[in-house]
């Protein structure tokens, strides 16, 4: 499909990769959002790596994304705290990915009477630091996560994601977390700040209705859902929205 020049926020997984394997397409697609000099941004529920991490993965794939080209949920739970509470203090359950974030807009973390309690995801979620959490919240601090996920998917299998873990630490609390991440169209208008971009001249491309979808369309831009990832044609029918455009995949986005 031949679309009117635009900027572009993109989803990760489903979209241009699959685990440690581009999608098809996918390599090309980037290169004709350069060639049109079109902006663009990977925007991804993944707290656990930094920008250049991601960056140094997607290269390995042989995507060509620079670092600038990555927007992370941590990087957005950044940009929140820092409106909220510039330079405060938290504790965080979470990776180098959300700790390097914190610490760059000159957050200190720590377990001493912090003012947030900032649940990302890990590798290593342990009882120790969730029982922590769960008594630092019910002292006061105010409880913030990266994003809704409930399960991720890894190289063994699927594994609990930071949704699962907020849920824990909810029914343990009665507090219910603020989340950042997709589908808030919070994070969609971080990415476009950070992209100095508008709505109106904005895509987003996505494979699921319950994330990249919904969060683009409250957001106020043009959505595009492709086939590739876990959304298959007849799933549409289940939702009372619809994304304006459906592809097979980022193949068939033309310019």
């Amino acid at each position: 499909m031949k679309l009117a020049k635009k900027n572009f926020l993109i989803d990760m997984d489903g979209v241009l990769v699959r685990g440690r394997n581009p999608l098809p397409g996918a390599r090309d697609f980037i290169s004709r959002l350069k060639q049109n000099s079109l902006k663009f941004l990977v925007v991804t529920n993944n707290p656990l790596y930094s920008p250049a991490d991601l960056a140094y993965r997607l290269h390995a794939m042989g995507l060509d994304i620079p670092r600038e080209n990555i927007y992370t949920s941590a990087m957005a739970t950044a940009s929140f705290l820092h409106g909220q509470h510039p330079r405060g203090t938290a504790f965080v359950i979470g990776e180098s990915g959300l700790t390097s974030a914190l610490h760059e807009i000159g957050y200190i973390i720590t377990d001493h009477k912090p003012a947030y309690v900032v649940l990302g995801e890990t590798h290593t979620y342990n009882l120790e630091q969730v029982t922590k959490a769960v008594r630092l919240i019910m002292a006061g601090a105010r409880f913030i996560a990266t994003n809704p996920d409930s399960s991720g998917p890894s190289e063994g299998g699927i594994v609990p994601a930071c949704g699962a873990m907020a849920a824990l630490i909810e029914k343990s609390t009665g507090r219910a977390p603020f989340f950042i991440g997709k589908p808030a169209p919070l994070m969609m208008r971080y990415a476009m700040n950070y992209l100095e971009t508008h709505s109106r001249n904005t895509i987003m491309v996505g494979d699921r209705m319950d994330t990249d979808v919904i969060a683009g369309m409250q957001a106020g831009m043009d959505t595009i859902l492709v086939l590739s990832g876990v959304t298959a044609r007849s799933d549409l029918k289940t939702y009372p929205f619809k994304p304006t455009h459906v592809l097979n995949s980022v193949a068939d986005i033309k310019f």
